[in-house]
């Protein structure tokens, strides 16, 4: 049995904001909880769009020691904090700016503190990514990312990502908050460490929790691999477990296009077609 229920996460001039609505009276009860699975999805892809900068800021580390070079899809001012060029740990600054600027079509304000305990190359170096004041298309972001190399195959690089502290308050003002840890396997572009485009990872294993101000919880496990593009800003292919105290079912993100579709399941069979 199949219903729609449009949950849109819409990336546009005049928001980043999801909205659920159904006309059929026997979905209403389960709304939020669909809802809440929209701001789930919202904040990991938020968290995913936060690395990315990391990666990319890491990838052209200036050798002045003092700023770094303007960089192509970053709109924000960009300062270093180093002792020399070839120390670390290196501190970078992404200055948005309290009016914001656009990062393919993708408001942000505020600041990205974004530090690096060595090369995010090198096993045990660890990158760290602070919120200050920050947002996206006005949705307020806070908390603390850890993206640490743990590669024990120099052909397999492996991650592991941990948000911390997480807080995400949407156009409405509703928060929701947001912990927890995933692996992270880089399948493709290994050969071709100084270009970001033809990346591939896999998120292989993992949960994070999501709470509402209501106090629902929901707990979202990787139940089949997550693939994320570099190129892309949506994952791609994989399924979520979701369960909470009245919401139990999968995410499932399709056949590996990249696009912003994805569907969720209960546990009765009912389907949700959603986008981002």
């Amino acid at each position: 049995m199949k219903k729609t229920l449009i949950l849109l996460l819409t990336i546009c001039a005049t928001g980043f904001t999801y909205i659920s609505c159904s006309s059929n009276d026997d979905d209403k009860t389960n709304q939020a909880d669909v809802s809440s699975v929209g701001a789930s999805i919202a904040i990991d892809a938020t968290n995913e769009m936060d690395i990315k900068t990391g990666l990319l800021v890491s990838s052209k580390i200036s050798s002045t020691g003092k700023s770094a070079e303007n960089i192509t899809g970053i709109c924000g001012t960009i300062t270093i904090t180093q002792q020399s060029a070839e120390s670390y740990p290196k501190v970078f600054t992404v200055d948005y700016g309290t009016a914001g600027c656009s990062d393919n079509q993708i408001v942000k304000k505020g600041k990205l503190k974004i530090t690096f305990s060595g090369p995010i190359t090198t096993t045990g170096s660890k990158m760290t990514i602070e919120r200050i004041d920050y947002s996206i298309t006005g949705i307020k972001l806070e908390g603390t990312i850890e993206y640490v190399n743990t590669t024990t195959i120099a052909t397999v690089p492996q991650f592991s990502r941990k948000v911390t502290n997480g807080k995400f308050t949407d156009l409405a003002g509703r928060v929701y908050l947001n912990s927890g840890m995933v692996t992270i396997k880089q399948s493709a572009g290994v050969e071709t460490p100084f270009v970001l485009e033809d990346n591939i990872y896999e998120m292989t294993e993992g949960t994070h929790t999501v709470t509402a101000q209501s106090g629902g919880t929901l707990t979202l496990t990787v139940q089949e691999p997550l693939i994320k593009k570099y190129s892309c800003e949506f994952i791609s292919k994989g399924r979520l477990k979701i369960q909470g105290e009245l919401l139990n079912g999968v995410v499932d993100y399709g056949n590996n296009d990249c696009d912003s579709k994805y569907t969720y399941t209960n546990e009765n069979g009912t389907s949700y077609n959603l986008a981002m």
